[in-house]
């Protein structure tokens, strides 16, 4: 049963990928600065291959600081928005549990926000055989900033309001995080954690647009997501009275170089 469910919170997104693709955060550039300093290489000219890439939000960001960047996508919607949004990048179907990539073929495989997707069992030899020896896999997570109050409130009512679908409070709204031993319960890669942290200022109903994206809302059923994002529009423009939301986010980036 909670494999089942797992498999359709993953394929969820397919059947939003438009909003997923117009309302989702991006990433700042002090995300990429990062990783070039852990992968100990720019990106520019970088072979990278940009797996679970969704509608390209994190794809366009690397092929824009001069990668040469591969999406790899499962999901059929997604990989239609991804067509539509980006027509001039690369992308072809396949998953982080079996590579669809030749061995040695990359500089840098990024999983922006779908490393919890994979089975690390089989997507930790799998990048390590698609990796150049030297060669890095990074991993990040927008997750929201709990030290900020009015987001934390929220992430406590997402937990409530879901609690018979399965939802915790640190990650329905906040992402799974960056820890090393859940990235690799085998210990087979050694990785570096960074956090860095940004904010954007969105109306309220963008905001409520990207929460709603989240797989437990998509899987959760029309009449009870939209019960909750009534009332959280009533909430947030209490905090937010002119109907701008700024969302604090802090990256969590684990870096692990194949050695």
């Amino acid at each position: 049963m909670a494999a089942s469910f797992h498999t359709a919170r993953a394929h969820s997104f397919n059947a939003a990928a438009a909003q997923y693709a117009a309302n989702r955060p991006s990433y700042p550039p002090a995300l990429f600065d990062t990783i070039e300093e852990l992968a100990g290489r720019p990106l520019t000219g970088a072979r990278v291959a940009d797996i679970g890439a969704g509608t390209g939000i994190a794809t366009a960001l690397l092929h824009a600081r001069g990668a040469e960047v591969l999406a790899v996508e499962p999901g059929d919607g997604m990989a239609e928005q991804f067509r539509r949004t980006h027509p001039h990048l690369p992308i072809i179907r396949g998953d982080g549990n079996d590579l669809p990539l030749l061995t040695d073929s990359t500089d840098l495989l990024t999983y922006a926000q779908s490393w919890h997707w994979t089975d690390p069992a089989r997507a930790v030899p799998e990048a390590c055989r698609v990796l150049r020896p030297g060669g890095a896999l990074a991993l990040w997570w927008n997750t929201y900033a709990l030290d900020v109050p009015w987001i934390a409130g929220q992430v406590a009512r997402v937990a409530e309001h879901f609690k018979d679908y399965g939802a915790h409070p640190a990650v329905e709204v906040n992402g799974n995080g960056a820890r090393s031993a859940q990235a690799d319960p085998t210990g087979r890669l050694d990785f570096t954690h960074r956090v860095v942290r940004w904010s954007r200022r969105v109306p309220v109903d963008t905001h409520l647009a990207n929460i709603g994206s989240h797989s437990l809302f998509l899987v959760a059923g029309e009449a009870h997501t939209a019960d909750f994002l009534t009332e959280e529009r009533r909430i947030l423009l209490q905090h937010f009275p002119d109907g701008t939301v700024e969302e604090t986010y802090d990256v969590e980036l684990l870096v692990a170089l194949n050695t």
